[in-house]
């Protein structure tokens, strides 16, 4: 694995500890476990997809918990009993208990988890505060113009 020195950009760049953290941790996980594999898409601006093959794995036995900039997926097997494993003549369908842990940006929540034909599918929305949203200032002491409230007249 190649290393990144990330120096000459913190030493230019205010506020962005938090990012380079995740892109040093994200680059010492990457040599880990890929077990389960997954994809991540983007559906539209403000709305995402993670997609996981658990194949194998019943709901009762996956753990999806959600916290602040973190969601964790955990799935748990019991092992199963050498006389269970003596049945097989052949296993090549991985079976093993798994954590995923997949960093989200601030406002991101998930919305909702469905498990079907083997793949864990998890939707995820961010929703940005009203608070937070830019606001137009106005020069001089003139009033604050909302410039999402074009946007939101119109739909």
């Amino acid at each position: 694995m190649r290393a990144f020195d990330l120096t000459p950009y913190r030493r230019s760049t205010v506020g962005f500890d938090r990012l380079f953290d995740l892109i040093e941790n994200n680059a010492r996980l990457a040599q880990g476990d890929n077990y389960p594999p997954f994809n991540i898409e983007r559906l539209s601006e403000d709305r995402y997809r993670v997609t996981l093959a658990v194949a194998g794995f019943r709901p009762d036995e996956i753990d999806i918990t959600a916290q602040q900039n973190l969601l964790q997926v955990i799935g748990r097997k019991d092992d199963a009993s050498p006389a269970d494993r003596s049945k097989f003549l052949h296993v090549g369908i991985a079976n093993r208990s798994f954590e995923r842990r997949f960093e989200l940006a601030d406002f991101v929540r998930v919305e909702k988890a469905d498990l079907a034909d083997g793949l864990l599918i998890v939707e995820l929305v961010r929703e940005v505060p009203e608070a937070m949203k830019p606001k137009k200032i106005a020069v001089n002491g003139g009033q604050l113009v909302d410039i999402n409230a074009k946007d939101r007249d119109a739909a």
